[in-house]
């Protein structure tokens, strides 16, 4: 999956905004102010995102392009990478889970916002 296909997914996605809070190159996808993805966009080789950890440890054991959330907390991020041999479904699928963690994390007022 490139770069393109990763900004267009995530901004088909409600209340999602993209934002560069830290460098020009780390581009942060954020729902109400929470981080749910983050990608260097001069690389594009892995995104990292935010994952259940029972389904984390699962994912993998299963995918060696899947590892621990670099320079985030391992125990919920990922590291997922783009360019090896994961399907674009499982990326998008793995996107969604993350936008959907933080989405359910929100205050019920904020989540009925969207």
């Amino acid at each position: 999956m490139n770069l393109d296909s990763i900004l267009n997914y995530c901004a088909g996605l409600k209340g999602s905004i993209q934002d560069f809070p830290f460098d020009e190159n780390t581009l942060a996808m954020k729902v109400m102010g929470k981080i749910y993805a983050l990608i260097d966009v001069e690389k594009a080789t892995y995104i990292n995102l935010k994952c259940d950890p029972e389904r984390a440890i699962e994912l993998r054991e299963l995918h060696s392009a899947i590892l621990p959330g670099y320079h985030m907390n391992k125990k919920h991020w990922n590291s997922v990478g783009l360019d090896q041999d994961l399907d674009d479904s499982l990326i998008r699928d793995l996107i969604l889970h993350s936008y959907e963690l933080v989405v359910k994390s929100l205050p019920k007022k904020l989540q009925n916002g969207l």
